[in-house]
């Protein structure tokens, strides 16, 4: 099973730009769709972008479609999530998460199809102040 581990996370005011990476480790890194989910406070987990095995196809949720950008490095087995314009409203624990290809598209990985198949990382705390 893949492990993940994120960092980047922080405290950083409203108009502010954020990076949050991942590192996995333990499998073919290129064999898992990945994606950024978050959770507020109080909240469910919801999922933020994904992106294809291959880098190639990338999703993301309507709240952040235009201010975020998903990445991958299947080389160096990192995916990032590069955050722009963040809001308040962004305030919340980033987890980053890999699912077997069996499990789902990327675009199913947003609807977050078969969540429980998903290995999930620790997550990082990113507060956003007005």
């Amino acid at each position: 099973q893949v492990q993940l581990v994120e960092s980047g996370g922080g405290l950083v005011q409203a108009g502010d730009s954020l990076k949050l990476s991942c590192t996995a480790s333990g499998r073919t890194f290129s064999d898992y769709v990945m994606g950024w989910f978050r959770q507020a406070p109080g909240k469910e987990r919801s999922s933020v972008a994904t992106i294809s095995r291959g880098g190639a196809l990338t999703f993301y949720a309507e709240s952040v479609k235009g201010r975020f950008t998903i990445s991958r490095d299947n080389a160096g087995n990192t995916v990032n999530l590069q955050m722009s314009s963040l809001e308040p409203e962004d305030t919340a624990v980033y987890y980053c998460a890999a699912a077997p290809r069996t499990a789902a598209t990327a675009q199913e990985m947003l609807a977050m199809r078969l969540k429980n198949s998903y290995t999930w990382g620790q997550g990082t705390l990113v507060t956003v102040s007005s």
